[in-house]
């Protein structure tokens, strides 16, 4: 199975530690985020991976080389000439995903207990466009979905702000999830990109066709999750990484 990790981000919450390295270079627990999340798709059957590189790249590229890309097929998206945003870090990927399969993409700085490969059979039992993990953790940026978890709408209830293709939409009507950076994508989802820029948000793609392409929620309640992309999230993530193993 092919698999795509965002490593291309700045890593500015992460400051000052990624004002010399990468973000996906920044240990947890004496390992690097991206060991972190090459490790778990390759324990749970992801054998073909690509990861985009944009700050510091040269390092990650170091990185991967002298690991002898940790046994496993791993290219590089080079983004370096422009950070193009997670849709468009996609879109440039995709003569990658040339095999008619699904496959998954996973934020670098995304450590948790879900079985990658679970997530990847429930998005081809249920024929989705795609499917997005989801959690019920507190934020003020929520994607919505009808009772059939199939995606509906976008609402920050700082702002009240809401997005939706749906005529006379009402958030109240729908069920909030939030997203939590992992999601399988069906290959054709890829024509649909053409008309988008070089770079634009996944999260505006999937709000822009979720009218027509099925996109569905996999909200796991009881799901163990840590967002490692801020200082005071890094500090938490040792003792995140021990409870992964009870």
């Amino acid at each position: 199975m092919k698999a795509m990790i965002f490593a291309a981000g700045l890593g500015t919450r992460l400051k000052p530690i990624t004002d010399t390295m990468p973000k996906a270079l920044v240990p947890v627990n004496g390992t690097p985020l991206l060991q972190h999340a090459i490790c778990k798709l390759k324990s749970e059957g992801f054998d073909n991976i690509i990861v985009n590189v944009h700050h510091f790249a040269s390092q990650i590229t170091d990185f991967l080389k002298a690991n002898n890309n940790f046994g496993i097929n791993i290219a590089i998206s080079d983004e370096t000439e422009m950070l193009l945003d997670t849709g468009g870090g996609i879109k440039k990927a995709a003569p990658f995903f040339d095999n008619g399969e699904p496959f998954l993409v996973h934020n670098v700085d995304i450590l948790s207990d879900v079985n990658l490969g679970d997530l990847y059979q429930e998005h081809v039992k249920g024929k989705n466009d795609a499917t997005l993990l989801t959690s019920d953790r507190s934020t003020s940026r929520y994607l919505l979905f009808n009772s059939n978890e199939r995606l509906c709408g976008w609402i920050n209830t700082n702002t009240n702000e809401t997005k939706s293709p749906l005529q006379n939409f009402n958030a109240a009507e729908y069920v909030p999830h939030a997203f939590a950076g992992v999601h399988v994508i069906s290959p054709d989802m890829l024509a649909e990109m053409a008309s988008f820029p070089d770079k634009f948000s996944i999260v505006d793609f999937y709000l822009s066709v979720s009218d027509k392409r099925l996109i569905k929620a996999y909200n796991k309640p009881n799901l163990k999750l840590i967002d490692v992309g801020k200082l005071d999230a890094l500090s938490k993530a040792e003792e995140f990484i021990a409870s992964l193993s009870k």
